[in-house]
């Protein structure tokens, strides 16, 4: 007999697929489930496998091709004998567990597991050294570690006594082998419920403004949480679903573990060592893969080959991460007469808004907010506005607090505590039929000569002119404008830091833009970014605000270096 908290889940989630293609409807239906005792690893993933043990549940591919299956029944029994084995080990209710491991099937077995036991999970990059893994293992009171065995020497400086386990080759001194867990019974027992507040999950945050943040999901958060990723998603029993995403941050799991396994869709991934567009798209034809999410960056570099000559057998496209600019989707909208649906979220939440399937997609737009969130925009006073900070209404809702929002920073109070909203701190602006555009991140948005500039707006239009490869605009200081808006680029390959290449770009803009928005002065050079990718531009305003400007750097060229273009018109 399905208990009352599980019950409610599959009827949350059954009227989302049915109501895929009409993102009103479910709007206005959606209720998000019932809190109760619920162990999505337990009362989800174990009930599915039961009824369909043979269809495949994830299917990883490497660079040699060699491909790894994993059925349902064969993860639900996996699953099983680990948490049985991890119990031996000493790992119970409420300890915490740092995984430190690449797209390998342990890592799916092991959060499983984890879930079932009870256990903290703590996601890892495997890119972590030095003082960012000493960080990890400090604030997330770290209980144990499971790496792989190549990864495990970086731990041999760490302080702290800990549980440690390797994965893959003969485990080194000091650690226990992840093999030893096959001679354990698949017979598992929880010791209890497992509560919809329990801590199920701590991500650090990727730190593009500050320190980064230690956020507590929980077993409602993510896993009955992300019921509004797969809607965004499209995702429908049985699909073929590739995230593009590299394990240790959240969007790993909300689209290659919770999405969809809530939707009974597949997992694929191509572990490849270094990305390489046409071997991704020969694995998209190859496994017939049906659904694909990745980031802008990925799709700026399949864009670079002809993609009609891939016969894929795609059905859904996403993009997350970061804003997806209009020239991506129109090219490869193009391609494959597929168009890519932006969406947003957060660490801290699952999707809040997108553009789910069926629905007309707006050029700049992430589309509408999804199933469960109850979302408004927030002026500077805090009055809501049709641009401004966007925030999630909580006790004022008529949807309540909606369950893909996190527990609350470590060491600090429930969002909740800090009043009726919580802010995401993005800037967006809403059309009059809901649409919602991104503008950036609040901290990011500043004023030139008196106007409000988005960088967001100004890289979309940079990265337009085939010599941008990445962008990122930010003030600059200025005597008369208080600040103009600085572009630091990355160029394609095959392109040099010339004049002639400075002087084009300039051209392309002021085409672009209307003259308040112009980038007036660029700089090519790498970009700070933050450990999970992403551009630090409080880095670049801070080195731009401190620089004496009458010093220029390498590779810096001002609009008025090119008088001609004004001459030009």
């Amino acid at each position: 007999m399905i208990h009352d908290a599980a019950h409610s889940f599959l009827a949350a989630r059954d009227l989302l697929l049915d109501l895929r293609r009409d993102q009103m409807q479910a709007r206005d239906r959606f209720q998000w489930p019932a809190p109760g005792p619920f162990n999505w690893a337990l009362d989800h993933f174990d009930r599915v496998a039961a009824r369909i043990p043979d269809r495949p549940a994830l299917i990883i591919a490497q660079e040699d091709g060699t491909v790894t299956r994993a059925t349902w029944g064969d993860l639900s029994r996996r699953s099983a004998q680990v948490a049985n084995w991890l119990h031996a080990q000493g790992l119970g209710r409420g300890d915490r567990l740092l995984l430190m491991l690449p797209n390998i099937v342990p890592l799916w077995e092991i959060t499983l597991a984890a879930m079932k036991l009870g256990v903290v999970i703590i996601p890892a990059t495997t890119l972590l050294d030095g003082a960012d893994l000493t960080d990890r293992l400090d604030r997330g009171q770290v209980r144990g570690v499971i790496a792989t065995t190549a990864l495990t020497a970086r731990f041999d400086a760490q302080p702290g006594r800990f549980l440690r386990i390797s994965v893959g080759g003969p485990a080194p001194a000091g650690w226990t082998d992840y093999a030893d867990a096959a001679s354990v019974s698949p017979a598992f027992t929880p010791d209890g419920p497992t509560g919809p507040d329990d801590t199920l999950l701590l991500y650090f945050t990727s730190g593009t403004t500050a320190k980064p943040k230690l956020v507590r999901h929980t077993h409602r958060s993510y896993p009955v949480g992300h019921l509004s990723t797969m809607y965004w998603l499209g995702l429908q029993p049985g699909d073929v679903h590739w995230n593009i995403s590299s394990p240790g941050w959240a969007k790993h799991a909300w689209s290659n573990i919770f999405a969809p396994w809530n939707a009974e869709a597949t997992v694929f991934v191509y572990a490849f060592e270094r990305f390489q567009a046409r071997p991704v798209l020969d694995a998209l034809v190859a496994h017939g893969v049906t659904s694909l999410c990745a980031p802008p960056t990925v799709w700026r570099l399949l864009m670079q080959e002809d993609l009609a000559r891939w016969p894929v057998k795609l059905r859904e496209l996403c993009g997350a991460g970061e804003p997806l600019n209009p020239e991506v989707i129109a090219r490869v909208q193009a391609a494959w007469g597929l168009t890519i649906r932006d969406g947003f979220g957060q660490t801290e939440t699952t999707a809040q808004v997108g553009n789910a399937p069926g629905q007309p997609v707006r050029p700049g737009s992430m589309g509408r907010p999804l199933p469960g969130y109850d979302l408004v925009l927030l002026d500077p006073d805090g009055k809501e506005a049709d641009e401004g900070e966007m925030a999630l209404r909580l006790s004022s809702s008529p949807l309540g607090r909606p369950a893909g929002l996190m527990a609350g920073y470590e060491g600090s109070p429930a969002p909740e505590a800090a009043g009726p909203y919580y802010r995401t701190g993005d800037v967006a602006s809403r059309d009059t039929d809901g649409y919602l555009t991104y503008v950036g991140r609040a901290d990011d948005v500043f004023k030139a000569s008196d106007y409000r500039i988005s960088p967001f707006e100004l890289e979309s239009a940079l990265i337009e002119h085939p010599a941008v490869a990445e962008a990122a605009v930010v003030p600059s200081p200025d005597p008369l404008r208080l600040a103009v808006p600085k572009a630091f680029i990355i160029l394609a390959p095959g392109f040099a830091p010339t004049r002639e290449v400075a002087a084009s770009i300039f051209s392309h803009v002021r085409k672009a833009l209307p003259p308040y928005k112009r980038v007036r002065r660029l700089e090519i050079s790498d970009l700070p970014k933050t450990i999970s990718g992403k551009i630090r531009r409080v880095e670049l305003r801070r080195q731009e605000q401190a620089r004496d400007l009458s010093q220029r750097h390498d590779f810096e060229y001002w609009e008025e270096d090119f008088p001609e273009l004004s001459a030009k018109g």
